[in-house]
């Protein structure tokens, strides 16, 4: 049997973690002692393993929790269901990727049609592409500003 704090340890987190996974149904003590100390068993640990494991490849608290549910009664689950909630998650990280390759891109040439000179924001280039009525902030955009970046005052 573990105590929280030796649970914690043993797994590199804090024991707030757990107290926190156990106020959202993820792992719960075994028992615990006469003095109330929260008391955990290798299947505990186990348990925690696998959640900290989930998390650790994008796995929500929600999905971490069907997770273990198909865990603990696998024989009514097909292999095809937990490789759907995998794939699922794939396309959802994929997603967000070209999400963010799309954020980076626009702030590259936002940046890139800055001078970022001392001189004052008036006629900054970033501002005024981020001021513009234009949906969405393309290259071309950027470049009309170019040459205008910071005039004098």
């Amino acid at each position: 049997m573990y105590r929280i704090g030796e649970l914690a340890s043993q797994c590199d987190i804090k024991a707030d973690t757990l107290r926190f996974y156990e106020k959202h149904g993820l792992l719960a003590p075994s028992s615990r002692s006469e003095s109330g100390y929260r008391l955990y068993t290798k299947e505990d640990a186990a348990r925690l393993r696998f959640i900290l494991r989930a998390k650790t490849v994008g796995f929500t608290l929600n999905e971490i929790s069907e997770l273990l549910s198909i865990e603990l009664d696998k024989a009514n689950w097909a292999c095809a269901d937990v490789k759907g909630m995998v794939d699922n998650k794939l396309e959802q990280v994929e997603s967000k990727i070209i999400e963010l390759t799309q954020f980076a891109n626009s702030l590259q040439s936002l940046s890139n049609a800055c001078c970022g000179g001392p001189d004052s924001a008036e006629h900054c280039s970033i501002l005024e592409a981020l001021e513009s009525e234009d949906k969405q902030l393309n290259a071309k955009n950027e470049i009309a500003h170019k040459g205008h970046h910071h005039a004098s005052k």
